[in-house]
């Protein structure tokens, strides 16, 4: 996939645990782990809204653009 998710290094820039983003987003602790690893196809705004919201960030600090070779 040429889009990468960088949750987890916003997160620990944040020092936030999964489970304290996944009480204050109010998004299962099972769903943000997929976001964090990257083992999903689609996000809803709604949710990357609440994510920035949150962690103080803008959507492209969570998302990254590379070509595939």
């Amino acid at each position: 996939m040429a889009i990468i998710l960088r949750l987890d290094r916003v997160m620990a820039d944040r020092k936030m645990s999964l489970n304290e983003l996944s009480e204050k987003v109010g998004v299962a602790n099972v769903n943000l782990s997929k976001l964090k690893t990257g083992k999903v196809s689609a996000i809803r705004f709604s949710t990357l809204d609440a994510i920035c919201r949150v962690l103080n960030c803008q959507p492209g600090d969570i998302l990254e653009y590379s070509e595939e070779e």
